[in-house]
């Protein structure tokens, strides 16, 4: 290679080093920024004990949480929250580092926000709050983790929808339910404000797979496939106070002429959920329910077969 044609490179790399610079700098990125966006922990610890701006921003107000979150870097999201930096710092469209966590499908980053304290009700640009994020894309995990630590069911979206709509329009049926047990649940614990610590210790909306529930849902099952009539579910829900937005979000799945077969074993089972949650026996509010409704001849065939087996739960533990 002549010394002209290596002069020629030297200079070609160090125009294109200027100008990524200088491109580095018009976005306002650090170099925290960057060893943050690269996953390089070590790098981004020195830079941190150096007196690094942990809370700078980018030209897309982007901070280096959002970054730790938009890659998954959990190690780095731990040591800048341990620096101090602001959690629910809000990008160029509104999102914090938890609205990114959740839309990249990081479970644990969202369990770690979570764990310090975020605020999971922000709304970004689209006025959609994490779980509005989690309904949408149907992560069920995530969804759990944040019903779980708690929310505001009632926030709207741009369109007006809430979390259970979106869930609900993207035909995500388990997230549905599981909105559902949490809002019937969070109503239960204000009025329940002394249920102690072991219920939330072994809180779940998921669906239940329990052996010793598996007879008390095999009742269920039965009885919203073989004997409920159409509309005879809702009147039930109505009885056992589901809400009218609960009963449109259970019926807008659709299995074909007989969907109310499975819109009444879906609302069976969110009721149960929320049953065993108080401690209460099921077998005994199928039977009110069924009475209630105006059906007691169903009451006692179904009493029958609840009661048929010997470990069916007459009062049973939370799921």
């Amino acid at each position: 290679m002549s010394e002209w044609t290596l002069m020629k490179k030297t200079h070609l790399v160090y125009r294109n080093a200027a100008s990524v610079l200088s491109c580095l700098v018009q976005e306002g990125l650090t170099a925290l920024h960057l060893a943050a966006e690269g996953g390089h922990s070590h790098c981004v610890k020195l830079l941190v004990q150096v007196g690094a701006d942990v809370n700078a921003q980018t030209q897309k107000k982007m901070n280096c949480l959002h970054y730790a979150a938009l890659h998954g870097y959990e190690e780095i999201a731990r040591i800048l929250m341990d620096a101090g930096i602001h959690t629910d710092a809000l990008n160029h469209q509104n999102a914090s580092a938890m609205h990114i966590a959740v839309l990249q499908n990081f479970p644990a980053m969202v369990k770690l926000f979570i764990s310090a304290e975020c605020d999971l009700d922000i709304p970004d640009n689209r006025q959609q709050t994490s779980l509005h994020i989690a309904a949408e894309h149907g992560r069920q995990d995530i969804a759990e983790l944040i019903l779980i630590a708690g929310v505001n069911l009632k926030l709207t979206d741009k369109q007006g929808k809430t979390s259970l709509d979106v869930a609900a329009r993207g035909n995500h049926t388990i997230l549905v339910d599981m909105i559902i047990k949490a809002d019937r649940f969070y109503k239960w614990e204000k009025d329940n404000l002394n249920s102690g610590s072991w219920v939330a210790k072994h809180l779940t909306f998921k669906q239940d797979h329990r052996l010793e529930t598996q007879h008390i849902r095999s009742v269920m099952w039965r009885l919203a496939t073989k004997y409920l009539k159409p509309g005879e579910w809702k009147k039930l829900a109505h009885y056992w106070k589901f809400t009218d937005d609960h009963i449109r979000a259970i019926e807008q799945q659709w299995t074909g002429t007989k969907s109310y077969r499975e819109h009444g074993h879906r609302m069976l089972l969110i009721w149960l959920h929320g049953v065993i949650t108080a401690g209460e026996n099921p077998i005994k509010g199928l039977y009110e329910g069924l009475v209630g409704i105006g059906r007691r001849d169903l009451a006692e065939s179904i009493r029958k077969k609840a009661n048929a087996d010997s470990t069916s739960p007459r009062k049973c533990t939370a799921m």
